[in-house]
Order: C-alpha cells, then structure tokens, then sequence
C-alpha cells in the first residue's frame, strides 16, 4: 500500500469544530476506498460481490480521498467508504435479527487492531486488514452511533479498547469525532469515553499506545493527541464536567503503583486544568487530598520500622538519587514489579525498604512538580494573581491539611509561598488565628491551628520580627484571658480541662525556643547580633510585657511546665535561664513530686485530688501535650531545595554536658531524635537535633 499525503492543517485548531455527528462532514466527503475488508472476508466464498452498483472492477481501481478536518490522500485499495458503511451498517442490523457472524467480524477488527500486518502469498487472497485501514471501520461506525445501543457493548468496548493515541493524526481526529458522535447518539456512553482517556492518564511507556507498521509516538505527542480529545468532547459537552471529576478521583493511581505512573497522572491532572480552568480547584483538591494520603502512610509505614531498615531506605533513597542525575527515564520502570517479585533474592525486609523508599520518591516527585507548578504565580507576590493562589492554597489547606493527623510534608506548599511577601504572610496567620480561637471549632482543630501557627512563626525564615511580636502578644492576651476566666475553678494542672489553654502556653514557648532574639529590643553592645551566643550572659530588654506575662502563667495553679511537653520546657528553661530572661528550675524540681493524675476532671468529687497515689491508674505522658509542631524539618530529598532558603533551623547555643547537670536530658533536640526513632525523619540529616556545623 502507498501513501501520498498532501495534507493542510485548519488554522487554529487540531481538531475539528463540533458537528452533530450523524449529519457530519463524514458522509459528505470523497469516498475512501479500502481492500475487502475483514467482515467481507470472513463471510462465505460464494456470497455475491457485485450486489452494489459501486462495486465494479472500474471503480475499484480507483482511488479517492477521505478528509475529516484537513485536506488530506490516503491511497486505499479494493474497497470504497460507503461500501465499508453499508457493511457496517448491515452487520449491526443482521445482528439484532440473530446473525452475529458479521457482527464478531466487526469486534475483532479492533480486538486485533495491534497485530502486525503480513502479507498474503502470492496467489492467495488477502483477508487481513492493514493497521492503515482500520480509519475506515472508524469513520463508517462513525454514522451509525445510532445502532450501538447497550446491546453493543462489547463492541462498544472493543473500540475503546483499540491504540488510538499510536497511529497517525488523521485516524486521531477520525477516532475523536467518533467519540463525540457516540456521546451524542447514546448519552449513557459518556461515562465510559471520558474514563477510558483518564485512565491513560497515568501511561508513560511508549508501549501502552504503541502500535505495529506506524512510526513511534513519543509521550508528549501522545498526550497531545490525548487532551486533544478530551478538550474537544468538554466543548462539545459541558455536562462532562461532573462526570469527569468523579472519573478522575477513582483513576487516581494507587499507592502501589509507581512514581512514574503517579507524576505522569498529576502532570496531566496539571494540563487538564490549562483547558478547563472551572475544574482548577477541584483538580488541585483532588492531587492535596491524595498527596496528603500518601504522606501519612509514609509516616505511619515508618513508625513500624526499625532502625537499621529506616537506615536502609537513607540509602535506598540516596541510590535513587544518584541514578535519576544519570538517567531520570529509567529510574523507574516499575515499582510494584520489584515489590512484587518473587526472585528468592528479595526477603520480607527488603521488600519493606523498596516499597518504603519508592512511596517516598512518590511523594518526593509529586511536591516538587507542585513546587514549579506555583512559583510562576508567585513572581510578582503583592499581585491579586498571587493572593487569590494562595487563597486557595489555603483552602485545600484547611479542608485536606489541618484536620489530618501525620500530615507531614504536604503543609510545605503553603509554608514556602505564604512567605514570598508580607501581605501573603498575614493572611496565613490570620487565618490560622481565627481557626485557633473561635469557640465553634472542634478543640482537635483548634489545637492543631494553634501548632501550626507556632510552627509557622518559629520556622519562617522570612517570617519578620513584628509579625513574630504581634503572634506572641496576641497569644499572651489570649492565655491571660482565659486564665482570669477559669482562675475561680482551677484546682491544679489539668490537660482535660484546659486543654486550649496549655496548646497555647507551649506554642508560647515553642516559639522563643526559635525566636527570642526577635523579642529582645535592647542588647548592650558588646553582643554581636550576627552571633546568637554572644547574648547568652547579659541583662537584655524584651518586648513590653512579654516577661510578665510569662511569669504569671507559668507560676500560676494551671502550671503549665507541668503539662507541657517536657522537651519543650526543658529547652525553654535552659535558654530562658542563659538569656537571663526568666529561671524555673526550682519549679521544675517541685513538678517531679506532682501527679497529673490528682487534678484529672472528675476525681475531685471522688477525692482523688486529696489522694497521694503511688501508684497512678493513669499513664502521667497521657496527661501531658504531645510535642507535635508540623513545620519540622522537611526530609524530601529532592523537593527540600524549595525549603532550604526560608526554613528556621536548630541551633544549640548552649553546652548540652552542662544543660544535662540542670535536666532530665530532655530538650527539643531529643523531641526530634524520638521523632526520627519512630520514622518521621528518614534521612540521615540532623535538624533541631543537630549542633550548629551540622546543620549546613
């Protein structure tokens, strides 16, 4: 077979401009002859062939054009389009009268549709359709939408099933109209069309698409063709919409499929939402809600591990690393083959640290693609563009993040772009503020708002002093309001009861742990305000009322440093003690003699605060806060470098031999080492646990 092809391309556009589909351009067009078909083949040697006038041994020889949206040759043998029409047509109708010879002859053109054509004999007549011709069956089915009702379905699936995207554009823009003709004609197929393009959102090889006797199609010509399509049945119907959010949500890929399968889908998720802006936001709710899936399995996979595995995935990961600079197409062909290989090599234990590692590179992967994604929004940072993102950062943030407990990376997006500018930044501590103290919230999201907001202030970077002064402030009146309110009951340390109060008193705390040279405003001159330590020793001079505020709650009957996390409060002791801010040792030493358990609501009418127990029935860390702050260190190997330049890192600016004379041994530094034995940080980097030299 030969092919000319004098093609003009319509200015604007791939695909054509939609048309009804059975009073389409199709059947006004120049025939397209073809060989006899499969259908005719497969029918009985002796049937008559000169049944249609067009069928003589002239016309035959004869070779015509078929243009769908361009001016376009394509030689074609034996066979004219109508003839291909009238046969299609009366297999489908002989099958509703019980004659399905004509009809399975129909399926099996596209169930074989990837077979390599081989010729015939010499001498012998040919009955394989060439892959070239298979335009044909689509355009003439094309005109009978009509007819494939639900009793057609599987040849309706036969056709969805075919490789489209690997043959060439006139049979893409052929099989795109035949798509929108079969929506319009059988409204119920709309369903099955859009999730057949979504599910190849997530293919990557070459080999899902290819086809035999066509050139390659590489990946991006494939997606064009791809979302060509899908751009074109949106225009024609925007009742698709609906429908394809829910197809989009269920063909999201699993977590056991690989990183490629996932980037590739949310890549096209990404340019789905360049044509169809109105599915922006429920696009971008659907990847955060995903990706925040990913990322509390990561931490609840971690938890489960030892050391040496949490150890192994380091390594795996830095592997991994290393091969996607050498050659980022192979790095990963496939996750869940290594995963689920059976080769005697690969035992229980590495097979943790494979899917461990690679569910990290997921989530890895899919951050930073969200990372570049952003930050053309956010070149100009007091733009209206720039705060409507975030606006809707912020969104997805309250609904998908903040109430989700192990969230551990995903909150970064929203971290790293609120801190591009200042307005950027009060509009996400405003917001954490009103979540953190209106009475109508659930106490679980009012206290996670609260260690967000102190996690934010403390690790911002860019996050400047008075935005920091303003937070604490505000959290002192709000802690000096609610102890007046509930000084009149308050028996002892009691996290049941005031469990908002004691969130707000460590997020105090948390937050001079990291930025108390923001809260001093007068410093002899002897102190060199590039070096920290330098102001250890000194009489310093702090915000207005910063220090009696302190002194007031802490030394109140609510006793925090009780309740608190001890890792927090033996960091702030010691810094607070060196900074000659504050010293709480001797109350510190008094809290070992009190039990939690005295003052918990309810045993007071019971006398069970009068009680001395030795033995308490309650486990005295359950009645203390958790150390939970959601902005520590991001260990995303890859995706990290957004984060590097804006993050406040720990720095210890005191002698740990000598702080252990004065405590427990329990600081920040030792939160973070429990957080790393219990799998939240996986990479072999010292953050808030590290000395200073090792933090770069």
């Amino acid at each position: 077979m030969t092919t000319s092809a004098s093609r003009t391309t319509p200015s604007g556009s791939s695909y054509p401009s939609p048309a009804p589909s059975q009073h389409s351009a199709l059947s006004k067009k120049p025939i397209l002859r073809t060989q006899q078909p499969v259908l005719a083949a497969k029918r009985k040697r002796g049937a008559d062939s000169g049944d249609s006038p067009d069928s003589s041994p002239t016309k035959r020889l004869k070779r015509v054009a078929f243009d769908l949206a361009a001016n376009m040759t394509v030689d074609i043998q034996t066979r004219t389009l109508e003839e291909t029409k009238r046969e299609v047509r009366r297999a489908l109708e002989d099958r509703s009268r019980g004659d399905t010879e004509g009809y399975e002859g129909l399926k099996s053109v596209f169930q074989n549709d990837r077979q390599r054509y081989v010729a015939p004999i010499v001498g012998e007549e040919e009955d394989c359709l060439k892959p070239q011709e298979l335009i044909v069956y689509v355009v003439a089915l094309s005109t009978c939408t009509p007819l494939l009702d639900k009793s057609c379905s599987d040849l309706v699936k036969s056709v969805m099933r075919c490789s489209w995207l690997g043959r060439d554009d006139a049979f893409c823009k052929a099989y795109t109209q035949f798509l929108a003709g079969l929506i319009s004609a059988q409204g119920t197929t709309l369903e099955m069309v859009l999730s057949m393009t979504t599910e190849k959102f997530k293919d990557y090889r070459e080999s899902a698409w290819s086809v035999p006797d066509f050139p390659k199609v590489g990946v991006e010509l494939a997606y064009d063709r791809l979302h060509g399509a899908l751009a074109y049945i949106l225009r024609l119907f925007p009742a698709a919409r609906a429908v394809l959010c829910n197809l989009l949500a269920k063909h999201f890929p699993y977590l056991e499929e690989s990183k490629r399968a996932h980037t590739s889908f949310v890549n096209n998720l990404l340019r789905l939402r360049r044509y169809a802006p109105d599915l922006g936001q429920d696009i971008m709710e659907l990847i955060i809600d995903r990706l925040v899936k990913i990322d509390v399995q990561v931490q609840f996979d971690l938890e489960d591990m030892d050391d040496d595995v949490t150890a192994a995935i380091v390594l795996q990961l830095d592997s991994a690393k290393t091969s996607d600079a050498l050659d980022p197409a192979d790095s990963d062909d496939s996750d869940t083959e290594s995963i689920a290989s059976d080769d005697s090599d690969f035992d229980a234990e590495a097979n943790r640290i494979e899917s461990g590692a690679t569910t990290i590179q997921k989530l890895d992967a899919v951050m930073d693609t969200l990372f570049e994604l952003y930050k053309p929004k956010f070149m100009q940072p007091t733009s209206d563009e720039a705060k409507e993102c975030l606006a809707d950062m912020i969104s997805d943030f309250v609904n998908l993040i903040l109430p989700t407990y192990k969230s551990r990376h995903t909150q970064f997006l929203v971290f790293h772009f609120s801190q591009y500018a200042p307005e950027l930044m009060d509009l996400f501590v405003g917001t954490l503020f009103n979540l953190a103290f209106e009475s109508n919230r659930p106490m679980a999201l009012r206290q996670s708002a609260t260690a967000y907001l102190a996690s934010y202030v403390a690790r911002g970077g860019l996050v400047p002093a008075d935005i920091v002064q303003n937070v604490v402030n505000l959290l002192c009146h709000h802690i000096d309001g609610q102890m007046r309110s509930h000084m009149e009951g308050c028996r002892g340390p009691d996290l049941r009861r005031y469990k908002h109060l004691y969130s707000l008193v460590q997020a105090l705390l948390y937050i001079f742990c990291f930025r108390w040279r923001e809260l001093v405003t007068w410093a002899p001159d002897i102190v060199d305000q590039e070096d920290l330590s330098s102001y250890l020793g000194h009489d310093l001079e702090w915000i207005p009322g910063f220090r009696e505020s302190m002194s007031r709650m802490i030394h109140s009957r609510f006793n925090p440093l009780k309740v608190c996390s001890p890792a927090i409060v033996n960091e702030f002791a010691d810094l607070a003690r060196h900074l000659k801010f504050m010293y709480v040792y001797p109350l510190l030493e008094s809290n070992k003699r009190v039990h939690l358990s005295q003052f918990v609501s309810g045993d007071y009418s019971t006398g069970g605060a009068l009680r001395d127990t030795c033995s308490d029935p309650y486990d005295e860390k359950a009645l203390q806060l958790e150390a939970y702050f959601p902005f520590d260190p991001y260990q995303l190997p890859i995706s990290k470098r957004w984060i590097n330049e804006d993050y406040v890192k720990w720095n210890t600016l005191t002698d740990p031999l000598e702080r252990d004379e004065d405590l427990d041994g329990n600081g920040i530094s030792d939160v973070e080492e429990d957080n790393a034995e219990n799998g939240e940080e996986y990479e072999e980097e010292r953050t808030a646990t590290d000395d200073e030299n090792d933090d770069d």
